[in-house]
């Protein structure tokens, strides 16, 4: 039986390293005696999570649950850090790699890392993907923006070309979204609602900007199933065939466009995924669940086989390409 590979999971450390400086906003790790444990930013609570967020062994009793073999772990977004200056991004940055590579190393077969690069300071990033690589890792998360600027940024190409070169993968997770203000302010907001269109937002503006066309072999996965993107497509289309100047929004029919990025499965609803393969394909199609915070989605791969009708099979393979973990297959 093929493996059951879930691409969306998230990392915390145990620990996080004291503050360099007096950066106000460096995270850090409240254990509490039961197992439990808090993410403290600007010294406020964060989020309250468990030793799940590190812990390998209550991992894999979940995952044998969750009917999955192998995680591919990545940073909890927050601790992406794209507003910090660089320097203090850079140290986080590598501590939470070498946390990753430490719970992939000592657990081969079990789990595949994508790790973090200070995106903030593109030459620095760039810099940083040789440590990716001799870390072991596949890839590397960054928000939906950095910091404001948006994806398809001319500043950013260089990262994206030397990715694409370096063969490691792109996880775009939606981070800081617009709009909370208009739906009354809640935060809790954030993930259910928002998200999602953070994440429509980014691919727009890395299709906008060409950058799937100038990096055709660039491995780009768009969490939650793509967020409001597939939606939206229809609309986009049809503004190309319209004329001046909506026609030259992007270089060729969106239709096609979206189908150069990945997407995971975390969308809640066979119709929902259904529709999302109609529109790109179930090649671009990898099992994810959010693990291991509330959100989750239960028993991702065997949701994804029941709502399409497709053999886990198809998104192991598509997961191995996906991260390059087949040489010979194509990107």
């Amino acid at each position: 039986m093929a493996e059951a590979i879930d691409t969306h999971t998230h990392f915390v450390p145990r620990s996080i390293p004291s503050e360099p400086g007096r950066n106000p906003l460096w995270p850090s790790i409240e254990r509490k005696g039961d197992g439990g444990a808090a993410v403290m930013v600007g010294g406020k609570v964060f989020r309250v999570i468990d030793s799940r967020s590190w812990d390998a062994g209550r991992r894999i009793d979940d995952m044998a649950d969750d009917d999955v073999d192998v995680q591919v772990v990545s940073p909890m977004p927050e601790l992406l850090s794209h507003w910090f200056p660089a320097a203090d991004a850079d140290m986080l940055c590598r501590c939470i790699n070498e946390g990753i590579a430490e719970l992939c190393n000592a657990n081969p077969g079990k789990f595949v890392g994508i790790g973090m690069v200070p995106m903030q300071d593109a030459p620095l990033a760039i810099k940083r993907l040789d440590q990716l690589k001799s870390l072991g890792l596949r890839g590397f998360e960054i928000g939906s923006h950095i910091n404001g600027t948006p994806l398809g940024h001319a500043r950013l190409h260089d990262v994206y070309a030397a990715a694409e070169e370096a063969a490691l993968t792109v996880m775009i997770h939606p981070l800081h979204p617009l709009g909370l203000d208009r739906m009354g302010g809640r935060p809790e907001l954030a993930a259910v609602a928002a998200f999602p269109l953070e994440t429509a937002f980014a691919a727009v503006s890395l299709m906008t900007n060409g950058v799937t066309e100038r990096f055709p072999k660039l491995r780009i996965l768009l969490s939650h199933g793509g967020g409001a993107l597939p939606w939206i497509l229809p609309r986009l289309r049809h503004a190309r065939t319209i004329g001046p100047p909506l026609d030259g929004l992007f270089p060729r029919d969106p239709g096609e466009m979206v189908k150069s990025f990945y997407y995971d499965t975390i969308l809640y609803d066979d119709v929902a995924l259904d529709y999302l393969v109609t529109k790109v394909g179930n090649d671009r199609i990898v099992a994810g669940s959010d693990y291991p915070f509330t959100i989750k989605q239960d028993r991702p791969v065997e949701f994804a086989e029941r709502a399409l009708g497709i053999a886990r099979e198809t998104f192991a393979s598509n997961a191995k390409r996906l991260l390059g973990l087949n040489a010979k297959a194509p990107a």
